[in-house]
């Protein structure tokens, strides 16, 4: 049967040749979804903490502050601004606008993402 499941067409579904951009637009949609629910969950863990009291708030912020954090933020930025033009990519696309162009539409809404997290990274790390 051609649909059965197998264990060779399981593995194939993580076999990068041959892929064709949809695929990829797909994949790094789904990659960033990911990303952004995990951070929520770690954020809002994070800000119960502070109900705890001023030096919990203190001790958050300086946290914060701290090189490593400030990558992670970079990254949740990223994540953010990819999902959301690849979002857009996609909903044009539902509504039969752009269907032909895809491949270009994804082109220009990732070099735009590229540089909106240009600028973000340019701004939060000048400080």
């Amino acid at each position: 049967m051609k649909n059965s499941p197998s264990s060779s067409r399981w593995i194939q579904w993580f076999d990068p040749r041959n892929r064709k951009m949809g695929s990829w637009a797909f994949i790094l949609n789904r990659i960033t979804a990911l990303g952004l629910t995990l951070y929520l969950g770690m954020h809002m863990i994070a800000l119960s903490n502070l109900a705890l009291g001023p030096e919990a708030y203190n001790n958050f912020i300086a946290l914060a502050k701290t090189p490593l954090i400030k990558i992670g933020e970079m990254l949740v930025i990223a994540a953010g601004i990819i999902h959301g033009l690849n979002g857009i990519r996609i909903g044009l696309t539902s509504f039969g606008i752009g269907v032909r162009h895809q491949r270009t539409l994804f082109i220009g809404l990732m070099t735009l993402a590229m540089v909106a997290i240009s600028i973000f990274g340019f701004a939060m790390f000048r400080h």
